[in-house]
């Protein structure tokens, strides 16, 4: 038998690790380059083995989407879950997660991620309904015209950082989200 039947095996482990390659060639060599050959050699898994995970480009970038929206939803849990104050709490939670320096710990998987929302239909339509759900389980609380300026604007400056435009200072973005976070309450 070969040493492969031997050996440990950690399937979470090598699917995390498969996600993680594809997301970092993304970023450094473009969408383009993100294949199943250049992902299992960079990643040192066999094109079996990464085939065992994700059977082809699409569920590869599908996995990434349900990493990364499981993290997304446990950051807004958790950062809702800290806020005693029910009105613009899921708003609140949003700024936090994207605007925040600490907030996503993942944020060039997310760059890689957008990248992919506007180039595959098929992602731009999960991420939709994904927001349609976030916004009718917060209905009562996140439905003010205030509420939905803060998560376009929001949006915004996630976007502009992703593309790299000229950054706000730190004094001027500290006094966008001291706004942003004050209209979430109205």
């Amino acid at each position: 038998m070969s040493k492969a039947h031997h050996r440990k095996k950690h399937p979470e482990a090598v699917r995390q690790q498969l996600l993680e390659v594809a997301a970092r060639l993304s970023l450094e060599k473009g969408p383009a380059s993100v294949t199943l050959d250049a992902v299992s050699q960079a990643a040192g898994v066999s094109k079996g083995g990464l085939l065992h995970h994700f059977p082809n480009k699409l569920s590869l970038l599908d996995g990434l989407f349900d990493d990364l929206t499981q993290k997304f939803d446990r950051a807004l849990a958790e950062r809702m879950r800290d806020d005693p104050e029910p009105k613009g709490r899921f708003t609140r939670a949003y700024v936090a997660v994207w605007f925040l320096p600490d907030g996503m710990a993942d944020g060039d998987q997310w760059k890689v991620l957008t990248v992919a929302l506007i180039s595959e239909p098929h992602l731009r339509e999960r991420w939709r309904q994904w927001v349609e759900r976030q916004l009718a389980e917060n209905v009562g609380t996140d439905s003010a015209l205030d509420a939905v300026l803060v998560r376009y604007a929001v949006d915004g400056l996630w976007l502009a950082d992703l593309l790299g435009t000229p950054a706000l200072d730190a004094t001027t973005r500290a006094a966008v989200l001291e706004r942003l976070l004050a209209l979430s309450r109205t």
